[in-house]
């Protein structure tokens, strides 16, 4: 059919199908602002454009709803370089994270204030009620607002609205714009889905509809035979190579206990077969024509239930080991059923499948028996979370092809040289003809460190020559993402009578689903960011984790450290209480202090031991509870009304900025022709802000505007190595990477500008904007390039930086809740959330608060609403968005705070440490602390909802 309609001010005449979904009609005609990211649901707002003067989700409208039509997307405001007044006052505040869906966020914002030019709160929360934001954490869009109503007025008027951080230094700690966050906000092409061309074919996945089953029957020649199915792929023709979707550094920690396609199916959600298709009708017309039977097996769905002793085995495959094989291993083997594959350990982690463990330890400094002995006091309670999901905006996307003998992928990831070490060894090629292009990532929180997609989308491009790509659904997000472990944690604690604590012994047994990514690590770290939190002489901890039926787990903001974390202020929590102690008070008491040694964490590794003790280099707690504590009014009476009472709570946190001895980072910089800079950084900038993050530090160090420097990072070809975006170590060891180049390529400045100069090295100095300056004159960097790219000259400046180190940068804060609990139907409202923390010195101040207020409204979702739900059978119920629950702009607390404590790190660059990471770890205990604080009851189970404190009160 031909449809005529307006398009930004443009008439349009198309020929399109009957029924075409105008989300992809428009984003095929390259409107990359009307994007999908909840299945046509129109719950995310990601698609939403202006139709007919009305604000409408497009994939909720089929193509003959156009015909005479007036639509507006995103793209209609600003010019191509010219902002549009909305879209700056975007940028100015710093709300640009990810950017996925910020130009739908622009569009809403632009069309109230041509309703409402002065609108009220209650207003934007309308306005905002059909947008889903889960990097920027809502707050911030009040500020935009703000901004603009004021622009409206006065285009001129400027306003600041984080504060700025150490005056010696020229852009390190000030607020400046993200550098592609105009790219973002404005859609043009950034995100894998853009790179993709109109002849490129699709993979649609058949999964497994059980939890634990065999493939007793497959036949895929009828989906084979159908015109335009190029290949389907099932465990019968690829590679049977064992690999863990961790991206973790080689050698792993995790087992590596899958394969691409395998016989059996461990999980609701798991591969059955890829069916490559010349398009997505074709794909999924094929996925019915393929003919499966199953083998259904009983599905281990609890921790509980996997270690008991006549429980399923989950993995039963012939167990190998790279170093340290078990003197017991042909045991083990014995009964293996090889058609499961193998099963390989690179190293000793304890991994016992038979027993359903993926991974276990234990670690222990002092004497615990004599810890108990000293105690005056001792509780002993268990604690269990629930399994949430990271929901990036922007699902899972890979875009792959042939360039002569080499794939090239575009990827959504965080981990581009894990990607093409993985894909290496999939395809069994060197990693030389493998290229991954990391393009902007639409969010990750962790979830974008699996490897999910990108095997299959690089062996279906390697086998059949052919375009592919592969994107996720949301339902695909929910039953075969990574998502956070489940955890059941005892502590045991004495203390004496005053709230010293003498003793802290924390079993903690966490649920990793089907496959062991992440087994290790994340458990691991659940002791190792909450134990040094209260340093103490005499501690014990266990760490077991077990194989289940659960949908898979893996890598998630915190990493263990919010489940850790959550027990152990709870227990201290329940121990204040028992002694009649204020909860803060013992908090102060038994926390860790700048310049003390974490004895625990030499107890404690991600696979490989810190070589010594930590120190804590750095730490703001002093200021950060002081501060905190007079913010929420934790000393004033609380204002009870009728059945709501008052209660308040804290939690402190910390964080790691990277992990020493195993994380490294490159950097490398070459000098332009004009003396300006070219920037090769290997980081991973997945909506944090790295890229700015490493240009402000380059800057700083070489004395130059940052519109002189250009950034390329995250290509594999064209950058150096980085591990990539995980365990908060962008700015301290990417940072430190570039920072470091910036020197090196600073000494070469100064020995060529003395050389012009005629003085000695010692006497020239870099000075702004990008000079030389010495005793007698000056020469600017142009002058310095032309002279080194001439015939009588040294050659192009190159420079490169390397960091490692075995000492930690920790990050520390505080999160302080105040509720109100309606003793009669249980309900919990939020009223009041500040979350105070120290990243050493902010290097985007506006961008960080950004992140805290993003990680804050994860961690309160995920304490709140949010559940993955599962049948009898195993099965989740929860697989959109609407039925899972993430918070929306109306569940915000009225009173939200994100203050930054400075410190001055020596490890970090400039003083910097992490902030990304850290604020998703005590927004749980803080929270069902002060519920406690409000009507007595003690929330051990997390999430909270209404019936829990029902039960709690014998209500229910």
């Amino acid at each position: 059919m031909t449809i005529q309609f307006t398009l930004n001010g443009r008439p349009q005449s198309l020929d399109c199908r009957l029924g075409e979904n105008v989300q992809t009609l428009l984003h095929s005609m390259g409107f990359h602002s009307v994007r999908n990211s909840d299945d046509g649901w129109g719950y995310a707002g990601s698609d939403v454009i202006l139709f007919n003067g009305e604000l409408i989700n497009a994939s909720l409208l089929i193509a003959a709803q156009l015909d005479g039509a007036e639509v507006k997307t995103a793209e209609s405001l600003g010019e191509w370089n010219q902002l549009s007044l909305v879209q700056q006052a975007m940028i100015d505040v710093g709300v640009v994270q990810s950017g996925y869906n910020d130009p739908a966020l622009a569009l809403i914002l632009t069309d109230m204030l041509e309703r409402i030019p002065q609108p009220t709160r209650a207003e934007i929360d309308d306005a905002l009620s059909g947008l889903f934001s889960r990097d920027a954490g809502y707050q911030q869009f009040y500020e935009v607002v703000e901004l603009a109503v004021k622009r409206l007025g006065d285009p001129a008027y400027t306003q600041q609205f984080a504060p700025e951080f150490r005056d010696d230094l020229a852009v390190v700690g000030k607020n400046c714009p993200k550098i592609d966050s105009a790219k973002m906000v404005q859609a043009k092409p950034c995100y894998v889905e853009d790179r993709i061309p109109a002849n490129a074919c699709v993979i649609k996945m058949l999964r497994s509809p059980h939890a634990h089953a065999w493939v007793k029957h497959l036949d895929v020649s009828k989906a084979e035979a159908l015109a335009g199915v190029v290949s389907v792929i099932t465990y019968k023709n690829c590679p049977d190579i064992p690999y863990t979707p961790g991206g973790q550094s080689a050698p792993e920690p995790s087992p590596l206990d899958r394969r691409m396609f395998g016989q059996k199916l461990r999980h609701v959600g798991d591969r059955v077969a890829a069916v490559v298709a010349e398009s997505v009708e074709i794909a999924e017309q094929a996925l019915t024509l393929i003919d499966v039977e199953f083998d259904v097996l009983e599905p281990v769905m609890s921790i509980d239930e996997a270690m008991a002793a006549n429980a399923p085995i989950i993995h039963n495959e012939p167990i190998e080991y790279g170093v340290g094989a078990p003197d017991d291993l042909e045991e083990q083997n014995r009964n293996a059923d090889p058609r499961e594959g193998k099963l390989i350990v690179n190293f000793p982690i304890g991994c016992f499948p038979r027993k359903n463990i993926a991974a276990s330890v234990r670690g222990h400094i002092g004497d615990l028996n004599k810890g108990f002995a000293e105690a005056d006091m001792i509780i002993e309670r268990t604690y269990e979370s629930k399994q949430v999901q990271q929901l990036p905006v922007e699902t899972h996307i890979c875009y792959s092809y042939m360039d002569g003998d080499r794939i090239v992928m575009h990827d959504s990831t965080q981990v581009p040289w894990h990607v093409r070490r993985q894909v290496a060894k999939i395809l069994g090629v060197k990693q030389n003809k493998v290229h991954i292009v990391k393009e902007r990532v639409g969010g990750g929180y962790g979830s974008k460190q699996d490897i999910l997609l990108e095997d299959v989308c690089a062996w279906a491009t390697w086998t059949t020559g052919r375009p592919v790509y592969f994107h996720h659904t949301r339902e695909e997000e929910f039953i075969c993402n990574s998502t956070r472990h489940v955890a059941k944690v005892t502590v045991k604690l004495g203390a004496k009578k005053d709230g010293t604590l003498t003793a802290i012994d924390m079993d903690f047994r966490a649920n990793t689903g089907p496959y062991g990514n992440h087994a290790l690590t994340v458990p691991s770290n659940g002791p190792a960011l909450s134990l040094p939190l209260y340093p103490c002489d005499n501690v014990d901890f266990r760490v077991t984790t077990y194989y289940s039926n659960i949908c898979p787990t893996g890598a998630y903001q915190g990493y263990g450290a919010p489940k850790g974390n959550y027990a152990l202020t709870m227990a201290m929590a329940e121990m204040a209480d028992e002694l009649g102690i204020d909860h803060l008070d013992m908090v102060e008491k038994n926390r860790v202090v700048e310049g003390q040694e974490l004895k625990i964490l030499a107890a404690i590794g991600e696979g490989k031991m810190p070589t010594s003790a930590p120190k804590v280099h750095s730490c703001a707690l002093e200021p950060i509870l002081r501060e905190g504590r007079k913010l929420i009014e934790w000393d004033s009476p609380k204002q009870d009304d009728g059945e709501w009472k008052v209660g308040r709570g804290v939690a402190i946190i910390q964080q790691k900025s990277g992990i020493p001895d195993i994380d490294q980072a490159n950097c490398q910089i070459k000098m332009a022709s004009d003396g300006t800079f070219i920037v090769h950084s290997g980081a991973a900038d997945i909506g944090t802000g790295l890229d700015t993050v490493i240009s402000k530090l380059t800057a700083e160090v070489l004395c130059c505007p940052m519109d002189e420097i250009t950034i390329h990072s995250g290509d594999t070809d064209h950058a150096p190595f980085d591990k990539g975006a995980y365990a908060s170590s962008g700015t301290c060891f990417s940072g430190n990477a570039a920072k470091r180049a910036a020197e090196a390529m600073r000494e070469k400045i100064l020995k060529c500008g003395a050389e012009m100069l005629d003085e000695l090295v010692e006497d020239v100095a870099i000075v702004a904007p990008g000079m030389v300056k010495g005793k007698q004159g000056e020469v600017s960097y142009f002058d310095i390039a032309h002279k080194a790219e001439s015939g009588t000259g040294w050659g192009q400046l190159l420079a490169s930086g390397c960091f490692t180190t075995p000492e930690f940068a920790f990050p520390y804060g505080a999160n302080f809740a105040e509720v109100a609990v309606n003793t009669r139907t249980g309900e919990i409202r939020l009223d009041k959330f500040h979350a105070l923390l120290d990243c050493g010195t902010p290097v985007n101040p506006d961008l960080a608060l950004g992140q805290i207020y993003g990680a804050s409204m994860r961690a309160i979702g995920h304490s709140l609403y949010e559940e993955l739900v599962y049948d009898e059978h195993g099965v989740p119920v929860t697989r959109d968005l609407k039925s899972y629950g993430a918070p929306m702009i109306g569940d915000i607390p009225r009173d939200f705070k994100a203050v930054l404590v400075p410190s001055d790190d020596p490890v970090g660059p400039y003083g910097a440490k992490s902030i990304s990471e850290i604020g998703v770890n005590g927004a749980a205990p803080a929270i069902a602390s002060a519920i406690h604080d409000a009507c007595g009851v003690w929330m051990r189970d997390w999430h909270f909802t209404p019936e829990k404190v029902l039960q709690g009160l014998n209500k229910l």
